[in-house]
């Protein structure tokens, strides 16, 4: 019996030496681990109740008010309708210095409802779904914040922690409107991050873009009796588009124009006298914006001339490109390869295949891996987000997460599936445990604080930042019944 004895613990010290010991951290990052596991369970919740609202840009009432009251309940004093936008708000707790700031999302894309399950099905038809994971971003920022928050009131750290409810990133970015105001402009860093298909510090920019309307005016006549003593807009905008189409071969391959039109006429037996076309403008760089957006409003002016017509531009919003900090990427990446990777269930990585199967993709699962930090691109592809305007005032630091699987289409029906269920749980979870350790660093070392502002100093150089958005408050839609 003694010799079994001896056996079996022998064996057992081998396995205990052949695992794995993660290294040991600091008790304030230990305990905002435990607090977000604390809040999970409510944090999904809220995540599922947003997710199941699917409300657009600017009509965020529900879902922003999920956040924010959940943030009062928690002890943060908040600021409702904030910017001239109603679902916008600010959720603060503590005091003094340092302030660190992170930005929540809970807008949802039209028209693409869908149940949380692999093959394509509406909740509602016609109704929008989560199909950037907004759901998830809101509610896990929130999350970080809490457990940050409960390290203050405990005495753990001292300084501020704010949560942004930044409402209609989709259309005309809250957050532009919101930093005009000054909102973020005392921030010493601030934090976000975004549902993804992979695990990363992001050393990614993003495109600057200008979202603008052009419409034409001419005169109505008759088509078949006197078409002579009419003025074609339509004329005036076909020409536009050609313009714009001929552009295509001068311009640099970092950039993209993309248009609809939304009105070109009302029927073909009269003269349209008025048409309008709605247009975005994207490159790598600012800059690169400003050029091309010069030529397209001289286009539109030399198509109003063509058709004999008016024409008029009016300037919708625009993103800045987001201004990378790689020293706060890094310090990020750090608490990202302690947390280490998603592990996903047999029953998840079937979900993800069949999703990829049913949209013609290569059936590769899920990507729970934390990847290494990458080198930034100087001209990065994918879209635009507001985020880049906040990262010209204060230093940004982003993470994306995974809440779907690769080969399949963002903004799309698979990401509202995966948003409402396990999948986009456990991206939501690490990401708010991630947020919330980097922000443990940047609370208590004065240091990285600094290194962080010298980089984003030597990135921004002199440039001031100006809001690409025109005079007045952010329009406020109407529902549609």
């Amino acid at each position: 019996m003694k010799r079994y004895t001896q056996i079996v613990l022998i064996l057992i010290s081998f396995a205990a030496f052949g695992q794995k010991k993660k290294p040991m951290i600091n008790p304030n990052k230990a305990a905002v681990i435990q607090s977000v596991d604390k809040h999970q369970q409510e944090l999904i919740s809220i995540s599922d109740k947003i997710w199941a609202y699917a409300e657009t840009a600017l009509l965020e009432n529900k879902s922003a008010k999920e956040l924010a009251d959940y943030a009062e309940a928690q002890g943060f004093t908040v600021k409702r309708a904030q910017a001239g936008m109603p679902t916008a708000f600010i959720a603060e707790y503590g005091s003094g210095k340092p302030i660190i700031g992170i930005m929540g999302e809970f807008d949802a894309l039209p028209g693409i409802s869908q149940k949380a399950q692999p093959t394509k099905e509406p909740l509602q038809v016609g109704a929008g779904g989560h199909g950037c994971g907004h759901n998830l971003f809101g509610a896990g920022s929130l999350g970080a914040a809490v457990a940050i928050k409960e390290l203050i009131q405990q005495g753990k750290l001292k300084g501020t922690i704010r949560f942004y409810g930044t409402p209609a990133e989709e259309s005309v970015g809250g957050k532009i409107y919101m930093a005009r105001d000054g909102l973020f402009s005392d921030l010493d860093v601030c934090l976000d991050w975004h549902p993804d298909v992979e695990i990363a510090a992001s050393t990614q920019s993003s495109q600057a873009m200008v979202d603008f309307i052009v419409e034409f005016k001419g005169k109505a006549a008759h088509a078949a009796a006197d078409p002579w003593n009419g003025r074609s807009a339509v004329d005036g905008l076909e020409a536009f588009t050609d313009g714009v189409n001929m552009l295509r071969e001068h311009v640099r391959p970092s950039v993209r124009m993309h248009y609809a039109i939304m009105n070109g006429g009302e029927v073909p037996n009269v003269v349209p006298e008025y048409a309008k076309v709605w247009m975005w403008v994207r490159d790598s760089k600012r800059e690169g914006v400003e050029v091309v957006f010069a030529r397209v409003k001289e286009i539109a002016e030399g198509a109003a001339k063509i058709a004999g017509v008016e024409s008029k531009v009016t300037i919708q919003t625009g993103d800045y490109e987001l201004l990378v900090n790689r020293t706060g990427a890094t310090a990020l990446q750090k608490n990202l390869e302690y947390l280490g990777p998603i592990e996903y269930t047999a029953e998840e990585i079937a979900f993800a295949k069949k999703i990829q199967e049913v949209q013609g993709g290569e059936q590769t699962g899920l990507d729970g891996k934390i990847h290494p930090l990458k080198e930034t691109q100087e001209h990065p592809t994918g879209g635009s987000t507001d985020v880049g305007d906040i990262s010209w005032i204060v230093p940004e630091i982003t993470l994306v997460a995974t809440t779907a699987p690769a080969n399949t289409a963002w903004h799309g029906w698979s990401v509202v599936a995966c948003g409402g269920m396990s999948i986009g749980h456990k991206g939501m979870t690490l990401a708010a445990k991630s947020l919330a350790m980097t922000m443990v660093d940047l609370f208590e070392n004065e240091q990285l604080r600094k290194d962080v502002r010298a980089e984003f100093e030597q990135r921004k150089g002199n440039h001031v930042y100006k809001a690409y958005i025109p005079d007045g408050p952010a329009p406020v839609p109407t529902p549609k019944n």
